[in-house]
């Protein structure tokens, strides 16, 4: 029995020895990989921190994707200063801001880190139309002492203000100085299009991409009246009744009749009627002659 006795103590002395060997490397471990982190940590501080992580020129800043707009300009709407820390910039604040200009449709910033810098992507809105906007002259107010309004009469009651600026195919509006401030030798559109934008928005989009499959040329687009949506095109004036969403099928309708010059003197056409595309009608100009008065 003592030697089964001495022996069990044997293994039992063994036995915490070993778990107090494992338990002084764990120990000795985490205080390595405290050790390893912390130096880590703080030698991406010191890198950070260095003079080559400073944004300190605009040529420090790459940009793609701009086709009509200068890098030049898009430079310009950046809300930066330098030299600055490339740590300190916010790239998806930049984003947003470019996002906010009306000739921008979309923008991705991201820090580019050998050299240290900025890259700038961005998607231009394409300008497919001018755009006419006559303003009718409306009264000017202003609030009085007592909290009422005061109607003043401008001094050019009868004239009116014509607001241009252009169309992309979404009908984002976007004002002409925009585009031709920053580059003067931008193309504009051949397409202009008159009228308020709140009236023609909810059916731009459909309307400009059937006439972009059209095989008919149209010049202008004519929303001045609600009641009759007007195209003047390469066959004449085309009537389409109030704005719907069946202009695709009045569109493809007037495709059909592209060869309509061939069978009728165009300058004897008023005005084609596709108000019901079902059944097209052509008004011809009907003159009219003058009677001579008779002299005794």
């Amino acid at each position: 029995m003592a030697g089964i006795i001495s022996v069990s103590r044997t293994n039992l002395e063994g036995r915490r020895l070993k778990l107090r060997k494992k338990r002084q490397m764990r120990i000795i471990q985490a205080m390595w990989r405290t050790f390893a982190i912390t130096g880590l940590a703080g030698g991406l501080l010191w890198m950070a921190i260095q003079p080559i992580w400073v944004l300190k020129a605009p040529k420090d800043i790459v940009i793609s994707g701009n086709q009509r707009l200068s890098k030049q300009a898009i430079q310009s709407v950046l809300v930066l200063s330098y030299p600055q820390s490339l740590w300190r910039i916010e790239p998806f604040r930049i984003a947003e801001s470019l996002k906010q200009q009306p000739t921008i449709a979309q923008a991705t910033v991201s820090r580019r880190l050998f050299p240290a810098g900025l890259i700038i992507h961005i998607k231009e809105r394409v300008p497919v139309a001018i755009a006419e906007c006559a303003l009718a002259p409306t009264n000017l107010s202003k609030a009085s002492k007592d909290g009422s309004k005061q109607v003043l009469a401008p001094s050019d009651t009868g004239k009116k203000k014509v607001s241009v600026g252009l169309l992309d195919a979404s009908g984002v509006w976007m004002p002409l100085e925009k585009y031709t401030l920053r580059n003067p030798a931008l193309q504009l559109p051949s397409l202009k299009v008159i009228g308020l934008p709140e009236q023609y928005r909810p059916y731009w989009a459909q309307l400009y991409q059937a006439l972009s499959q059209s095989s008919v040329k149209v010049i202008e687009i004519d929303w001045q009246d609600p009641t009759n949506l007007i195209l003047k095109t390469e066959l004449g004036k085309v009537y389409l009744g109030t704005p719907s969403f069946h202009l695709p099928e009045q569109i493809r309708v007037m495709a059909q009749m592209r060869h309509l010059p061939a069978q009728l003197n165009p300058s004897q056409i008023e005005y084609i009627d596709l108000k019901n595309p079902e059944f097209p009608l052509v008004q011809m100009i009907q003159k009219q002659q003058e009677l001579n008065p008779q002299t005794p």
